[in-house]
């Protein structure tokens, strides 16, 4: 076995395992922030009972997420140590920025909205929401500048004496084109998955009460109701903003990446002007580009690369006799590059994965977004839809903008081999900063090690994907409680510990008892 192939997939799972509830985290929080304000201008209930509900979903994920996210710095250097040493001097700021301002920001403000109810005034209790929300969303553009770099290094220079980069331009690395699209885009996406998660519970509570000849004109119905508009607007408007930082991204991808884009497409040769692919049939899993046909719509990927019909979109052959050119046809032959040492680069990423992953991506975020439309159709001027078939679809779609989010991380990640830092084209030859994924595995890491700690991880993070189905299941299932409701100001908030009700605990149950 290959200590390298092993590594990856343990970094791979661990990684779009981690990133499933990414965007949940960031999606929902800022809902439900935005339900809270709402309930602090209004005084509404509707509003602190969505506030109180949808702030169960996302607490729960939110733990389950920093569980998760904590392997990822572990991973670094026990598996990844040539990597980290050669990143280090630019991933270092970064990440201690993100834990120090960013995620310390999260957790304390998180934990004063969670404890705070009923113990400080509403206005200062909001503004901790707010804080720890603009925690996550601050943290999440670290972590993607970061991982920018890789796409695209800025702000470095090569240390002759070591040939290791050395930042030199910390505001270039924050304001990389390639993290600013990226984070625009990313931040959208997870709209779309909160948006869907709200439109597929909410309907689901709508039509379970409507088929109990529940009344439509009280608070739960208007919590359900509101969550399903809420969340239909914010899913159809997400995947429009995301159509429009995804074809930024896409003109920087022909830019900075044009083997990424080609493969993308499995566009075999060069084409002016390049049709884009519909449907690809032929040897994409050995990649074999030649024995690929397409189904196809003439000019499209012009336009998508460069904003006209006309622009000459390279293939995967030619590039791939490009870059053989600038950057070798064979690894060198050093202990540092393990198994790889000595043999052929094959500088094409893996056209199943980058083809099918690019069409996963956008087809479910198109789920998502025809869902939304739907549940605005179907819930106008006060309507309850009832059709089963309508109903759990839209429930099971909460689903498709998970899987359109980690299709294109895989993609983007995957897209960019065999390098892990991806040379910048913007600067000459001999000032390029890059390093293959091949010398980037720990080099006393042993095949079993890696192997063990893959098999254990995923084993606890199945374990924990339970742990949060369950928890998830449970509150979605039990819907809106008589404890959701506000503590007042100077009295012991519901759910806290009280000596004098068996067991310890206040019978009413607050949305927020599992933190206590």
């Amino acid at each position: 076995m290959d200590v390298l192939d092993i590594a990856r997939w343990q970094f791979g799972i661990t990684t779009v395992y981690h990133f499933l509830m990414v965007p949940l985290t960031i999606g929902l929080g800022i809902l439900v922030a935005v339900m809270h304000t709402m309930w602090v201008r209004t005084d509404k209930p509707e509003w602190l009972r969505m506030t109180r509900f949808w702030g169960r979903i996302y607490l729960i994920n939110f733990v389950l997420g920093v569980a998760t996210g904590l392997v990822q710095e572990f991973q670094f250097g026990l598996a990844w140590s040539a990597y980290s040493r050669f990143v280090g001097d630019v991933f270092g700021s970064l990440l201690a920025l993100e834990a120090l301002l960013a995620f310390f920001l999260e957790s304390t403000f998180l934990g004063l909205w969670i404890f705070g109810w009923g113990r400080i005034p509403k206005k200062v209790h909001l503004a901790t929401l707010w804080a720890a929300v603009i925690g996550s969303v601050v943290s999440a553009y670290f972590i993607i500048a970061a991982n920018s770099w890789m796409q695209h290094p800025v702000g470095v220079v090569t240390d002759d004496a070591t040939g290791r980069p050395e930042q030199v331009d910390f505001l270039a690395v924050l304001t990389n084109n390639t993290a600013l699209a990226a984070f625009s885009h990313t931040v959208v996406a997870a709209l779309m998955v909160a948006g869907a998660a709200l439109v597929g519970i909410g309907l689901w509570h709508l039509r379970k009460r409507k088929l109990a000849n529940a009344p439509a004109t009280d608070v739960e119905h208007s919590v359900w109701r509101r969550s399903v508009r809420l969340g239909g607007y914010v899913s159809v408007a997400a995947f429009l903003l995301t159509a429009v930082t995804g074809d930024i991204q896409g003109k920087l991808m022909y830019e900075q990446q044009p083997l990424k884009m080609s493969s993308a497409e499995a566009l075999c040769e060069t084409e002016a002007p390049a049709p884009f692919s519909i449907f690809a049939v032929g040897k994409l899993g050995s990649n074999e580009c030649d024995d690929v046909h397409s189904w196809t719509v003439p000019y499209l990927l012009s336009y998508l690369a460069h904003g006209d019909f006309s622009t000459a979109v390279p293939g995967v052959n030619e590039l791939q006799e490009t870059y053989a050119a600038a950057y070798g046809a064979t690894y060198p032959d050093d202990p540092s590059y393990g198994d790889k040492a000595g043999e052929p680069i094959d500088y094409t990423p893996l056209l199943a994965v980058t083809y099918w992953n690019f069409r996963l991506m956008i087809g479910m975020g198109s789920v998502s977004a025809a869902v939304g439309a739907y549940a605005l159709w179907a819930t106008r001027r006060g309507r309850v839809p009832t059709n089963p078939v309508a109903v759990y679809g839209s429930l099971l779609a909460v689903g498709a903008p998970f899987v359109a989010n980690a299709s294109g991380w895989i993609f983007t990640e995957m897209g960019r081999q065999p390098f892990v830092v991806y040379p910048n084209p913007d600067v000459p030859r001999a000032d390029q900063v890059y390093f293959f994924t091949a010398q980037a595995v720990s080099p006393g890491v042993s095949a079993g090690e890696v192997l063990t700690s893959l098999v254990t991880l995923t084993a606890l993070y199945g374990a924990l994907a339970v742990v949060e189905a369950w928890l998830l299941v449970r509150f979605v299932r039990r819907g809106i409680t008589t404890g959701d409701g506000a503590p007042t100001p100077g009295h012991t908030p519901e759910g806290t510990p009280d000596d004098d009700l068996p067991g310890g605990r206040d019978q009413t149950d607050d949305v927020l008892s599992f933190a206590y």
